[in-house]
């Protein structure tokens, strides 16, 4: 299903010999109620190089706010005049993750929650069969904050990328994100093969308990500086919030 070993050290682990990548572009960060405007499937090999690829743009069928067009630079009349019907969208995205999934890839998003949870949102709303449990699932944010946790300043994936020699040229366009974050993926493999899960399987399992001790961490940090109050709690949910 992949395409040799991985131009890195041999005692890379085993999902590093290629990963799929998932990104979305959106009108807002509720991913309940906000929609899809861009999307990005693709396959990496084990080199980083791009071996399949697919892009989406939707007329999400709403206006657009004016901060998110600022982030993504997709304006509501770009989206109703160049984007395609968002069901389609939604569908095929859905269809092709699946796709990914079933050749036997793991599929990288960073901050894989925010992107798997709009896209089972999406897909509720406009009648598809959702991913409820996309699996195995790598999210090189939880992976640099459990490797490197006291490493200081901001985790972006524009920060991460540049930590970890990725070039992101184009941030918060779906398709370059989506590639940076596979590549960072990748670069974490490069590093810490020998302290990370071997197989895709595993890691998804450790990501899930990893998520949930960073949320209750932030939580803590988050009540101590006053910035929320002591019963609220971080959401720790991983992969799907």
């Amino acid at each position: 299903m992949h395409d040799g070993p991985p131009l890195f050290e041999m005692d890379a682990p085993e999902w590093a010999y290629g990963v799929g990548v998932f990104d979305l572009e959106t009108t807002g960060i509720d991913v309940e109620r906000d929609r899809i405007v861009t999307a990005h499937v693709g396959v990496l090999g084990p080199d980083g190089a791009v071996r399949r690829s697919r892009a989406w743009m939707a007329d999400p069928g709403v206006e657009i706010p004016a901060e998110a067009s600022a982030v993504h630079g997709i304006s509501s009349a770009q989206a109703r005049a160049q984007g395609r019907p968002a069901a389609e969208v939604v569908a095929e995205v859905v269809d092709t993750l699946r796709a990914v999934f079933a050749a036997g890839y793991p599929v990288v998003a960073y901050n894989a929650p925010f992107d798997f949870s709009m896209l089972r949102h999406e897909a509720v709303r406009h009648g598809v069969e959702p991913i409820d449990r996309p699996s195995p699932v790598i999210d090189p944010l939880v992976l640099d904050k459990f490797m490197d946790r006291y490493r200081p300043g901001r985790r972006t994936l524009s920060v991460v990328a540049e930590h970890y020699r990725v070039v992101l040229a184009d941030a918060h366009d779906a398709s370059a994100d989506a590639v940076a974050a596979g590549r960072v993926a990748l670069a974490l493999a490069e590093r810490f093969g020998p302290s990370l899960p071997r197989t895709a399987g595993e890691l998804h399992t450790r990501q899930i308990s990893w998520a949930r001790l960073q949320a209750e961490s932030l939580t803590e940090y988050f009540v101590r500086i006053g910035r929320i109050d002591p019963e609220e709690r971080l959401d720790g949910r991983w992969p799907i919030r």
